[in-house]
């Protein structure tokens, strides 16, 4: 049976029968990137055992029935950095992913009354942009050249591809750039307030594109290096002919994993779900929660990186802790999902006028907003706006909930991790913040909602098992990525990373997991 028939519960084997068999690697989490590691080592001929805590698999990308008949993606709701290597070598077309790009863009709704539409079309867009701020077209059209210049040398569509293998340092970035300084200040200086300066003068513009900067990032836009992460959310290609695409993955994105899923497990792995290992024991293999040994020499951990180092306790090296233990991985991410009765309908918009089709939203804040906002949920306070992107899938997709109804995702930021008062007595004021944010642009919006999901970073902590609720298993600001991010190779004997915390980052990307195969394979010579 496929996973998706079961949404990820796929169940174990009794325990006595994973400690009779003899493994050549064991992987911790069942995530995209440990079913990815699983089902390039298994293809390999390696006896692959994969262990994951929870009932279900997938990890942050899952998927779960939160309300009869809707298919709810609980933390990952988009596609774009999915490697087109991974899609391809294990064959998920062939199997049926269905990617639906969000061509519509992004369009975003101001207080003045007005909207914009910067479509993925760049004729399209260059259009909605002369009408809407005339004196920013090429302006608008030189900032995108620079992020496409960029993406072009670093992510070339074949084996030349930085994502793959070991990181690149910073003076061979530099080399692949030719030295150009604003590319290298692109992937490591700017804020995203000064890229868009650089570039825009309109207000309503820079602010419908802040937002593009802080992406999971516990950082105002504001800060040194957060352009790159727009950067980064710009790299992908999973559509070669149109870098830096996102779309929707039909059936949620929890089918992501569960095809991997699959692959691993027809490839012969065995993927075991409610099996929670307490210990990793180097060059030995793990120890259940239950005290049972499962031995085998190399062990990949899909767990994030401060989970890992939890699992191994004493049996860690000094100086690979200190590296863990100095990323941040406190969030200040939160992820509401909502069932409504109707799509939203934007005031700003004639009523035959639909944007949502493929398109994300974004609701915008001035820039005293942003600071506001940050410094508020640094303080641990529920700011008085915030930022969200949303998408609408049922517009595209209409297999993840009942007939005529809807859901929307919405990533909200910034909420702090420390709540003054707590998550629990103040979900609802949350909840009531999110859509009170959309319901400010539409008309009715507020009735239309009909089940409410609001999941902060200590419930993501809980429940998918990520340290502070950080979906990227970690700060992927400069200071922390390229060479600076965490590698698959570890000192410990045979343990390896193969998570969102390892080089290239975070996202549904499923190349960690392939990088980490690749360095067990290396390195046991094949």
């Amino acid at each position: 049976m496929s996973a998706a028939a079961v949404l990820g519960r796929v169940g174990a084997p009794a325990t006595v029968e994973l400690t009779r068999q003899p493994w050549d690697v064991i992987v911790v989490g069942a995530g995209h990137n440990g079913l990815t590691a699983a089902a390039y080592l298994a293809r390999a001929g390696q006896r692959v055992l994969v262990l994951e805590a929870r009932e279900r698999i997938g990890g942050a990308c899952t998927l779960e029935e939160t309300w009869p008949g809707y298919r709810v993606s609980p933390c990952a709701y988009l596609a774009g950095l999915l490697h087109p290597l991974v899609t391809e070598e294990l064959g998920l077309w062939e199997r049926g992913l269905t990617w639906i790009p969000a061509d519509g863009g992004l369009f975003v709704p101001f207080d003045d009354g007005t909207a914009l539409q910067l479509w993925e079309d760049r004729e399209r867009c260059a259009d909605a942009i002369a009408a809407f701020a005339p004196g920013d077209v090429d302006g608008y059209l030189a900032m995108q050249a620079l992020i496409d210049r960029v993406v072009d040398r670093l992510r070339p569509p074949d084996e030349r591809d930085a994502w793959l293998g070991t990181a690149p340092t910073r003076d061979e970035l530099a080399a692949r750039l030719d030295g150009d300084p604003d590319a290298l200040a692109l992937v490591f200086e700017w804020s995203q307030a000064e890229f868009l300066g650089r570039y825009l003068d309109d207000d309503r513009l820079r602010s419908a594109l802040m937002g593009q900067g802080v992406i999971g990032t516990n950082a105002s836009p504001f800060d040194p290096g957060t352009a790159s992460i727009h950067l980064h959310h710009s790299s992908g290609r999973i559509d070669p002919d149109r870098p830096g695409l996102w779309g929707y993955v039909v059936g949620g994105m929890g089918t992501v994993s569960f095809l991997l899923h699959d692959v691993a497990v027809e490839a012969g792995a065995v993927v075991a779900a409610g099996i929670p290992v307490g210990r990793i024991v180097p060059g030995e293999g793990v120890e259940l929660t239950d005290g049972t040994a499962v031995h085998a020499p190399v062990v990949v951990a899909n767990a994030d990186p401060q989970v890992t180092l939890g699992l191994l306790g004493a049996g860690a090296d000094d100086g690979w802790r200190r590296r863990v233990q100095a990323v941040p991985t406190t969030s200040a991410t939160a992820k509401v999902t909502l069932a409504l009765s109707a799509p939203p309908r934007f005031t700003a918009l004639p009523e035959d006028h639909d944007p949502l089709s493929g398109a994300q939203i974004n609701t915008p804040l001035t820039d005293d907003e942003w600071r506001a906002s940050f410094a508020a949920a640094s303080r641990g306070e529920l700011p008085e706006r915030i930022w969200t992107e949303d998408y609408l899938q049922t517009a595209v997709d209409g297999s993840i909930a009942p007939p005529g109804k809807h859901l929307l995702s919405v990533f909200a930021q910034y909420l702090p991790y420390d709540l003054d008062g707590g998550w629990d007595a103040r979900r609802d004021e949350v909840a009531k913040l999110a859509i009170g944010t959309l319901d400010r642009y539409c008309d009715g919006f507020a009735a239309s909602v009909e089940h409410v999901e609001v999941l902060g970073p200590p419930d993501i902590e809980r429940e998918v098992g990520l340290t502070g609720g950080h979906i990227f298993q970690g700060e992927c600001l400069p200071a922390h990525m390229w060479d600076q991010r965490l590698s698959p190779r570890t000192p410990m004997d045979g343990v390896y990373l193969c998570g969102a915390g390892t080089y290239p980052g975070g996202s549904v990307m499923a190349v960690n997991g392939r990088n980490a195969a690749m360095a067990v394979l290396d390195d046991l010579g094949f």
